[in-house]
């Protein structure tokens, strides 16, 4: 087996890269949506709750934007004044709130889903389909050895 501890390896180089390249990747994201009058706590929410869809609980949003529950409710409360996110308990369960777009919250995020994917376009440019899926395979496994990693540790 090669012996990989050498600092110029590519295996070495790997988290440095992704953790400038994510740092910058959000950077980027956040200033150009910024100029949209988007703030990325706003943009963040909205698109998580999209993607996980109508009647997720204020934790379940927390833990996927990873933000801490007070700052997501004074968000959310931000949110449900301009009308783009509602608040409804939860049938058996009044401690937990469920989130849900409105139709302005849905407008709003179509748009943002428009900006994301001209500034993702921009970004990726230098990329072509096969490079873009190997890396995101790479990802994808990185991701599933972090998880597996936390889980055994976890254990």
């Amino acid at each position: 087996m090669a012996h990989t501890s050498e600092p110029n390896s590519a295996k070495r180089q790997i988290g440095f890269q992704l953790v400038g390249a994510g740092r910058r990747w959000r950077q980027t994201l956040d200033a150009r949506l910024a100029q949209q009058g988007l703030s990325d706590a706003v943009w963040t929410s909205l698109i998580h709750l999209h993607r996980l869809g109508d009647g997720i609980s204020q934790s379940e949003l927390a833990a996927s934007v990873g933000i801490e529950g007070s700052s997501l409710v004074r968000l959310l409360d931000t949110l449900v004044a301009q009308e783009l996110v509602e608040r409804h308990p939860h049938a058996t369960d009044r401690r937990i709130k469920q989130l849900y777009l409105t139709e302005a919250g849905r407008s709003t995020v179509d748009k943002i889903r428009l900006h994301l994917e001209r500034i993702e376009n921009a970004l990726l440019a230098d990329l072509d389909e096969q490079e873009a899926a190997a890396l995101l395979r790479g990802l994808e496994k990185i991701n599933q050895r972090i998880q597996g990693t936390n889980t055994q540790a976890a254990e």
